[in-house]
């Protein structure tokens, strides 16, 4: 009930969005260390550190759409904040990896 009131406030939810990117092809991005990606990520992904996304802009441009991801969705949210303050459009916080590879699994 609540979560319908939320949508109903806000549009669609953040994972419907999220959804809708990958079903359209979304860059995935993993913001989790080397070591974290190294134990599972989500297939397609790749491996942008939260610390390193500033630093490597280039490789989001020009993306139809952007999905970040990490363990829990804090640093996905901080990557996101990042990029679109660097005029990298849409971001969507996809939140933990699990939940970004139950969408590309679906």
């Amino acid at each position: 009930m609540m979560l319908n009131i939320v949508k109903s406030i806000f549009g669609r939810s953040g994972q419907e969005e999220a959804q809708a990117a990958i079903a359209k092809g979304a860059f995935l991005v993993d913001v989790r260390t080397a070591g974290e990606f190294a134990s599972g990520s989500v297939k397609g992904a790749v491996n942008i550190p939260l610390d390193q996304v500033e630093r490597q802009l280039s490789r989001f441009k020009n993306k139809p759409a952007v999905v970040v991801f990490c363990r829990s969705g804090n640093r996905s949210g901080q990557a996101k904040r990042i990029l679109e303050a660097n005029g990298i459009h849409p971001v969507i916080n996809g939140g933990t990896w699990q939940q970004v590879q139950r969408m590309v699994n679906s």
